[in-house]
């Protein structure tokens, strides 16, 4: 029952849909928590993403199971433990998600970037995927470009043997041009099942964006 969320590429509203995960199993009686095993342009303590993941989870975790590696620079994660003067380990990330496994019903793991961001010099965000052996929840985000990057990131997960549970069509430019059709191009072309359209908005919130995921399709017979 846990899941991680990926997408199409950074800053198409991967936060905003993990937190309505959360919101939506919590409100199904399951106890969940977020994750974020990276975080990249934290500047003052805790990233944003992991104080939403944070806010919308039931169980109270520790800041470093839930965020096993924070850096400073803004930049990709392998970069930026680089100048960090570390290296990121799958271990430890790994280690943590098997802590948060044990406390909660349902973790939902938030990836940073897309699908394929570089961890270290060796491994990616994928490897650590497999190691986990979850199933992906993939977010579109909705503008000029998507399809492409979407129907590649399909092809990445099933590469590696993985499972994707469903996708989310998240509207983030207000102005795109055919957003239905889009949308109908993505459903005719991904076989795993669409849970939502989260509609744009200038200041998304996570709980109303929960009721318009069908959970039922992750969640079958609950």
């Amino acid at each position: 029952m846990n899941y991680f969320v990926t997408g199409t590429d950074t800053g198409v509203g991967k936060t905003l849909i993990s937190c309505a995960l959360l919101h939506a199993f919590a409100a199904r009686g399951r106890s969940v928590v977020g994750m974020k095993p990276v975080a990249a342009g934290c500047d003052d303590g805790m990233h944003e993403d992991v104080r939403q993941l944070r806010a919308a989870s039931s169980v109270l975790a520790g800041l470093g199971q839930i965020n096993p590696y924070s850096f400073v620079q803004p930049v990709a994660p392998h970069l930026a433990a680089r100048f960090a003067g570390i290296r990121i380990s799958l271990n430890r990330i790994l280690e943590a998600y098997s802590e948060l496994s044990a406390q909660a019903d349902i973790v939902i793991v938030e990836g940073a970037g897309g699908f394929r961001v570089p961890l270290n010099d060796e491994q990616d965000s994928a490897d650590m995927v497999q190691q986990m052996n979850i199933p992906v929840v993939l977010v579109v985000g909705m503008r000029l470009g998507c399809l492409n990057h979407a129907l590649l990131t399909v092809e990445a997960i099933a590469a590696r043997g993985l499972t994707l549970a469903g996708w989310v069509a998240n509207v983030v430019d207000s102005d795109m041009a055919m957003l239905d059709e889009n949308i109908a191009a993505l459903k005719q072309r991904i076989a795993a099942p669409l849970l939502g359209i989260a509609p744009h908005s200038a200041q998304p919130d996570a709980r109303e964006v929960s009721l318009l995921l069908d959970t039922d399709l992750l969640e079958p017979g609950a």
